[in-house]
């Protein structure tokens, strides 16, 4: 036996790394259930009591009353409203919230928490508030309104308006959807195709665009839920013109104040549809991002 043997049969075992066993954090059978009970309790009492109503509401009076008080010119025409001012605003957001998210996300620039900030005011600003400020700008007696009557161009109390007015309220949606994983992935695979000789609209299509799809539709879907339930920002700048100038939440609003109690429900069941489906996409959207991605 030579000396390199007997010193590795002398020398001491090193002892092997123990491993802790992972905690399981175990909690009594009631307090789970309680919990359980609280959420579900809740969340029917908020959200499944009152759609249920709606649609109870609704369709009490009848298929045949539920189909006029839908169909009725005042009804179409605030849903033809309703329609125009989403296909406006949602692209107009779309586009918005791509540039924005980019800047933010690729590049630093003064002005960057400004701009941040400026983008989240229509969450924490009323949007009221956000109506009367259009009015202030662009009404009869607003700061543009003497060059606006002059030019016979009508914003507040006109569909302009309330393309404004839904678009603000809807600017965020998409671009805080966009920016957390523009962020996340970083410019790498960006810079790469640049190198590699892609043009700035091929890197987009190819590179950018696959990315962040997931995001860019989950945000589309939230910017068009809000832009068709939008209200208190509408509402400021519509005028309330029956026929014209409302929207279907508006005209929810007058057919209720009329005491039109059942039609009212019957066109509030409409927006109540479209945001069950909304959030059918949601979690449609949900599974499909979570799934991997196959490798070709």
């Amino acid at each position: 036996m030579n000396a390199s043997t007997l010193a590795l049969e002398v020398a001491p075992l090193e002892a092997a790394p123990v491993r802790k066993a992972p905690v399981v954090i175990s909690e009594p059978q009631w307090v789970k259930w309680l919990l359980i009970t609280v959420g579900l309790g809740w969340f029917a009492a908020l959200l499944l009591l009152p759609l249920a109503t709606v649609f109870i509401q609704a369709l009490s009076p009848g298929l045949a009353f539920f189909w006029h008080a839908i169909s009725e010119p005042d009804a179409l025409s605030a849903l033809g409203l309703t329609a125009l001012v989403t296909f406006c605003a949602v692209p107009l957001n779309l586009l918005f919230g791509i540039a924005a998210a980019w800047a933010i996300a690729r590049f630093r620039f003064p002005g960057r928490q400004l701009l941040i900030t400026i983008i989240d005011l229509p969450f924490s600003v009323s949007p009221v508030i956000a109506g009367l400020m259009l009015v202030l700008m662009f009404g009869s007696r607003g700061w543009f309104g003497d060059w606006l009557s002059e030019h016979d161009i009508k914003i507040i109390f006109a569909t302009p308006g309330i393309i404004l007015a839904t678009t603000f309220i809807t600017v965020p949606f998409v671009v805080r959807e966009l920016l957390p994983q523009m962020e996340a992935r970083g410019p790498e695979e960006e810079e790469a195709a640049i190198m590699l000789g892609a043009s700035g609209l091929q890197m987009f299509w190819r590179v950018t665009l696959p990315g962040i799809r997931w995001s860019l539709m989950y945000g589309l879907l939230l910017c068009t839920a809000r832009a068709v339930g939008e209200f208190g920002a509408v509402s400021v700048v519509s005028g309330h013109i029956r026929g014209q100038t409302n929207t279907l939440p508006l005209h929810i609003e007058i057919l209720y104040n009329e005491y039109q109690t059942g039609a009212a429900f019957a066109v509030a069941s409409l927006l109540a549809l479209f945001g069950i489906f909304t959030l059918l996409g949601e979690t449609l959207l949900a599974r499909l991002r979570a799934q991997p991605t196959k490798s070709h």
